[in-house]
């Protein structure tokens, strides 16, 4: 490409403006299991879930957005299905609002549910019985990243001096409770090769390859998550007045 330039094949060389940088990317904050309690605590129930399900699961925010109940089993088993064609919600152009493939086609995957969880999302459902959407936005509609963002996760992250509510993790966004549910798994030991089908990332070294999940792996991730809940979390929306970061 330098030499076309060069010979004028071309009128300028593309590679002009490209900037390379060696430095290492800043660290993403995430939050203590404490946090997440407290954000959804400050928030109402249905986006306290949402929050609480983004935690515990990983996903994104157009998996969770795009969700549809007909995706979501809570019997015995309970699991969440990302869709390969319509399992995550996209804005398309900062306007438009569609169902389309998720983000890679790993990320299309089983998200399988603790048992706190499961319980969760059944009340959920019936508060809103008619709802096509797990998690839909004002009468229905979808909803959009950015209203969340200003109408909800920021003021929860800002906190209320009148009502006691110190701030939490300012610089956090909501995809850092992608890199919160992770760093939950790794504290709990869950292997490589879970975590990676879990948050739908794609294998990428020779021994992920050799490696597979196992039916007594998932077991164990989520009795442990069942375990954080019952120890550090078990917020309910409606003992918010109770909650120690909510009063």
């Amino acid at each position: 490409m330098g030499l076309r330039f060069r010979e004028g094949m071309i009128g300028t060389n593309p590679c002009r403006k490209l900037r390379i940088t060696f430095d290492p990317r800043p660290e993403r904050p995430h939050a203590t299991t404490d946090e997440v309690d407290a954000l959804a605590a400050r928030m109402e129930p249905d986006d306290g879930l949402l929050t609480t399900t983004a935690a515990y699961t990983g996903m994104r925010w157009g998996e969770l957005a795009g969700l549809q109940w007909t995706r979501t089993r809570l019997d015995d088993n309970p699991r969440i299905r990302v869709d390969p064609e319509f399992g995550a919600l996209h804005e398309v152009r900062g306007r438009e609002l569609e169902l389309s493939p998720p983000r890679t086609a790993a990320s299309a995957r089983l998200v399988h549910l603790p048992p706190f969880l499961a319980e969760e999302l059944r009340a959920h459902r019936e508060r809103n019985p008619d709802s096509r959407f797990v998690f839909p936005g004002a009468r229905g509609a979808l909803r959009r990243r950015s209203n969340f963002r200003q109408r909800v996760w920021l003021s929860a992250l800002a906190g209320d001096e009148t009502r006691g509510w110190a701030p939490l993790n300012r610089e956090m966004h909501f995809h850092d409770l992608r890199h919160t549910h992770e760093t939950w798994l790794i504290e709990e030991g869950v292997p490589r090769v879970l975590r990676l089908e879990r948050l739908g990332h794609k294998r990428k070294d020779v021994d992920d390859d050799y490696s597979h999940v196992t039916d007594v792996m998932i077991a164990r991730m989520l009795k442990a998550l069942q375990h954080r809940w019952e120890t550090d979390g078990g917020w309910r929306w409606n003992q918010r007045e109770e909650h120690p970061d909510a009063v």
